[in-house]
This record gives C-alpha cells, structure tokens and sequence, in this order.
C-alpha cells in the first residue's frame, strides 16, 4: 500500500507523476519516491509528504519520459526512506507495489544465496530482484518475467515495472489491488486510483485480477492469466478534478460532512425515482435472486460494517428476513455453514477493501453465489465479482474517516430492507409510502442536524484533554455509538469504545468516573426509558454525560448531564439522524487537538492488504 502511478510520454512525465502522488495523499501513507528512466534509473525517495520528493525533483531537475512514483503505507518495515519505494534491484529494474507478498521471507532467503543484496525490510523488494533473475538467468523478457512472478508468490499485489534495458515500455500486473490504465494521445498512464489520472485524461481502462498489461507511448496490450491478448472496455470516468478540491473548507472530512444533504439526494433520488421501492433497482436478475434468498448474510469492514449492523435490524424488522454480519477479515478464517439460498451483501465504500473481497471470493468458492455488492465506486473489484449492485452515489470521498459514504450506505441498505418486504408483499401500500416520505424528509432532518455545531463545537472543548470515551447506545442506535467511537478514536487519537447501554452493568461501569465522557444516543423511542435507567447508573458513579436526544425526548439538563437536542424523532431513519452529531464532535475534538484530520496516523483510505 497505498498508492501506484505511472506514465510513458514523449513528454516530461515526472511533473504527472508528482501531480499523481499529491492526488493520491488523501488515501493515508508514510512516504514516498519516484524514479524515471534517464542515465540509468534515478531515483528520488523520501519520508513525509510528496511536497518533500516535488523540491527534491526540483533540485535535482528531475525529468525523464518513462518512470512510476508510490505513496507508501508501511507493512513490512518501518517508516524509512529505504523502505520507501520504488525498490531497484541491480540498477536494471524498478518496481512500485501495493499489498502484500505473503511468502516473501521464503523467497528473500532463496534470492540471498542467488547472490542479492536487499537494502530495506520490505516484501516488495523480492519481486524487482525475482524479476531481475528471471530475465538474466531465465532469458526471459520484461513481460515474460512478470507474467511468472504469479506462479511464484502468494498473496495479493498490484505493481507497475520499468526496466534500463526496456525504455520503450512499463509493465504493469493486477492480483488482488486495484489498478487503473488511462489512455492518452501518444502516451498513456497507470494508476491505483482515478484520482491521480484526471489532470491528464478521463479514458480509463479498469484491470481485472490476472491482468498484465505491456504499457507503450502508442498503446498497451492486455493479456489474461493465461497469457492470452484479452480487451477490456474503455470507460469514460464521470469524476471531476473540483469534486476532488477543498473549496470553501478547511478539511475534506468537515467539506465531506457537510455534503450530506446532497450526497443522500443523490442517493434517495435514484432509489424512489420511480415513485416506489424495486428490486430492480439492484440489477436485472434481482426478481430472481430475491426469490430465492432464505437468509442474508453481510460482510464488510470498519465503517461499513457498523453500516451492515445497522441494517440488520431494519432487514428482520422490515424485510423479516435472518441477517448475520460478519467482520470481512474473520469470515473466512472459521468454519461456516454454506447455504446455497444465503444472499451475500457486501458493503464497501471503495470496492476494492481486500478483506471483503477475499470473504465474499470465500462465500463464492463454498457454493453461495447470490450476491450483492453496495458500493460507491463503479466498475470496483467487488462490483465486477457481484450479481447484484446498488451504488450509494456520496460522490468521491477523500477524507480516511468515512462521513457520506457510511450515511449513504444506511439509506441504500434501509432501501433494501423496504424493497424486499415490498417485493415478498410484507408491508402495504400505505406502508410503502410512508417509507418514501420518510427518505424524501431525510436530507432537511440532515441539515438540521448539521446546526448543532455551534454547541458540538463547545462539547469538543471538554473532550480534548480526555483519554477515554464511552459511548452508548441501545437497539438500532448501538451501531451509531460504535460508529461515533470510531470516529473518535480515528481522527483525535482519544480511546474510545461504544457498548449497547444495558451491558454497561455487566463491567464497562468500572471504568466509569469524571475523567471518562459517556456519549449517550437517545432518540424517543421505545428504549428511552432504559437508556436514562442505564444514564442514572453513570451518573451514581460520577461519571459525566453528554447527551444527543431527540428535540422530543423531554431531557433537560443537570448537574453532570449536557444535552443536545437533534430534530425531532424521525423513526426508522433515526439512526441516520443520529450519525451527523457523533461525526461532528469526532471533527472538532480533533480539531483542538491539532491532529491531521484528513489522514490520520497510521490509517489509509483504502485498504488494499489483509
């Protein structure tokens, strides 16, 4: 991880490969390099930002008509700049890489005895000096040695290769991580994102796993895992470089926050377009899938899966249909039980989460073969590998942590639970359309609940000394405080943890003094009267709370017991409601602190490594 660009040109390419890496930072890395063909291979590394390689290319008049750059999130060794990438092997090949080699400790060991010296900690550093053996002891060409690498190493890599002796061409791989081609006149590109490919051309190509692409100024030759010339179709990419810009703002997370209201209009208007809730808004054969699930099982990550938590409670009350959520990156580690008739709903705001990919191929090779994927990027891994899409249309996102993609998540798998129940005739006409107002009412309930930030921004001032928060929540609003205690913990460094309120007598109340904030969700609904039960025993314990009630949950405020009031109580849709404060006090907590809001410590965008 996290970030690949590339071009071939008969121009100057490295103010692109600079320009690439500045788009790509919003994914969250540690460091990184370029190097271009020119007298030999150059090189340029660093720690720290991109800003740092653009002087450095600077001082050195960096040019070159072929070269690759990378933004690295560090796996294997630490952050240094000789583990930043490119990785040369003999000062022939030069090789950008993001995910993992699994068994590359085997083959750093098998490569030493063959004479290589590796200078970094890295995996990484196998595949330039493997490819370097292929080509010298195995007479192989570029392309051949690449094309073997996949017989050799295990685990999921995407990597882009120039070579001294081949400055006509870069080769490019895909196995597991996303990698885009965009096509120009007389000169071409590789990326690992759209993002770093809009300044300079919207025509795209997105590989899929197996691919191999030989990359030339005049145009590139795909080939499959079977080493067959294979196409795959152009797309024209509906992105736009001032989707990506800041504007007004002063961080992507709060530009991104405050989107909302359109991103959810986006979204709701292309589910009710028609006046009522489909399945066919989720693929040509969704009548059929739908007919024949019996159960639903969903698989996701981080936010997404505090997203699929959520859900469940609207499928079996709404859709009443069994639902089980699974964290992505332990499904497939255990035991299941398949079930040919089991829907997987995969969840992801990229469509290229490793984890959730890897779990829903899993599902796939035990027989369970009806699928769909809610996603915001189209044409993504797990959207080409599913039966069934549904995309959430929040726009690009750059922000690390997820604000409209999580809210318009909600609103597309809310969409799912009323179309299903519409579909197997669960809910009547009058019912259906209550759910319709319900959405079109969300996106004003949103924008309302973005004016609490004046007081939020107050409540921050108290969080930011804290080490600890707790976070509470009951029924379908538990998942928004664990998603409110992810977002904390995220972007202000404070540790912070969420529990359903009535386990709070069953051991986190230990924890409980004047030192730990407790955020309470309490929306007026048929568990309010628990939740203050479960507030009374906080407060005992001198613990101080900070309420976000509905505007008609009759709270008022007391010694110890701050109340913010949202809208009044929107009823299923409540937890949306509910996740605009939790996002907002996590922003300005974070604020105060002085924390890279936008790419917090350690954390990427997309997360392309199990």
């Amino acid at each position: 991880m996290c970030g690949i660009v590339g071009a071939i040109s008969n121009k100057n390419i490295v103010p692109h490969l600079i320009e690439g890496l500045s788009r790509l930072e919003y994914r969250g890395y540690d460091s990184s390099g370029i190097a271009v063909l020119r007298n030999g291979i150059e090189r340029v590394r660093s720690v720290g930002r991109v800003s740092e390689i653009e002087a450095m290319v600077k001082d050195q008049e960096l040019e070159g008509f072929l070269g690759i750059g990378h933004t690295r999130w560090a796996t294997h060794g630490g952050v240094t700049e000789l583990n930043a990438h490119p990785h040369v092997s003999e000062g022939e090949i030069a090789v950008v890489h993001n995910g993992i080699i699994e068994n590359y400790e085997e083959k750093r060991e098998h490569l030493k005895k063959l004479g290589y010296h590796f200078e970094s900690q890295t995996d990484t550093e196998v595949i330039a000096h493997l490819i370097h053996y292929f080509i010298k002891h195995k007479s192989k060409t570029l392309l051949e040695a690449i094309q073997m690498l996949g017989e050799e190493l295990r685990g999921a890599f995407a990597i882009a290769v120039i070579s001294l002796k081949n400055p006509d061409e870069m080769i490019c791989a895909r196995l597991g991580c996303p990698l885009i081609i965009g096509l120009g006149d007389t000169q071409n590109f590789i990326a690992s994102d759209i993002s770093a490919l809009l300044a300079v051309t919207r025509k795209v190509i997105y590989l899929e796993d197996g691919d191999i692409v030989q990359v030339k100024k005049d145009g590139i030759q795909i080939f499959d895992k079977d080493k067959k010339v294979i196409t795959r179709k152009t797309h024209i990419s509906e992105v736009t470089l001032s989707s990506m810009e800041l504007g007004p703002y002063d961080h992507f997370m709060q530009k991104e926050i405050y989107e909302q209201p359109r991103a959810l209009t986006d979204t709701i208007e292309a589910i009710i377009d028609q006046g009522h809730f489909d399945v066919s808004l989720f693929g040509q054969n969704a009548k059929d899938v739908f007919s024949k699930i019996d159960s639903i099982l969903i698989l996701a990550a981080g936010t997404s899966y505090y997203a699929g938590v959520t859900a469940k409670y609207w499928l079996e009350s709404i859709a009443k249909i069994p639902t089980t959520v699974e964290i992505s990156s332990e499904y497939r580690y255990r035991d299941s039980v398949p079930n040919a008739n089991q829907l997987i709903l995969t969840i992801s705001q990229s469509g290229e989460t490793l984890d959730t990919m890897e779990a829903l191929k899993h599902a796939q090779s035990l027989g369970q073969h009806l699928s769909l994927a809610i996603c915001n990027v189209q044409e993504s891994a797990i959207v080409r590998a599913s039966k069934l899409i549904l995309y959430t249309r929040a726009g690009v996102e750059i922000g690390v942590a997820s604000t409209k993609a999580f809210t318009t998540q909600l609103v597309s798998l809310f969409s799912l639970a009323v179309a299903i129940a519409t579909f197997k005739k669960l809910i009547t006409k009058t019912e259906e359309k209550n759910y319709l107002e319900s959405l079109r009412h969300l996106p004003g309930s949103i924008q309302q609940a973005l004016n609490l930030e004046p007081q939020i921004k107050e409540w921050a001032k108290l969080f930011a000394d804290k080490h600890h928060a707790l976070f509470l929540g009951r029924g379908i609003h538990y998942p928004i405080a664990m998603e409110g205690a992810l977002k904390l913990k995220e972007i202000s460094y404070i540790h912070a943890e969420a529990y359903p309120a009535g386990e709070l007598k069953h051991g986190p109340l230990a924890l409980v003094d004047h030192d730990m904030p407790v955020v309470v969700i309490a929306p007026n609904d048929n568990l309010l009267e628990k939740v203050k039960s479960n507030m009374q025993e906080v407060k005992a314990r001198g613990g101080e709370i900070f309420v976000f009630a509905d505007a008609d949950s009759h709270f008022s405020e007391s010694p110890g017991v701050r109340v913010i009031r949202t809208p009044r109580h929107t009823g299923v849709l409540s937890p949306i409601i509910h996740s605009i404060p939790v996002q907002l006090l996590a922003y300005h907590v974070a604020l105060i602190k002085g924390t890279d809001v936008d790419k917090p410590r350690n954390l990427a965008k997309s997360v392309t490594v199990e």
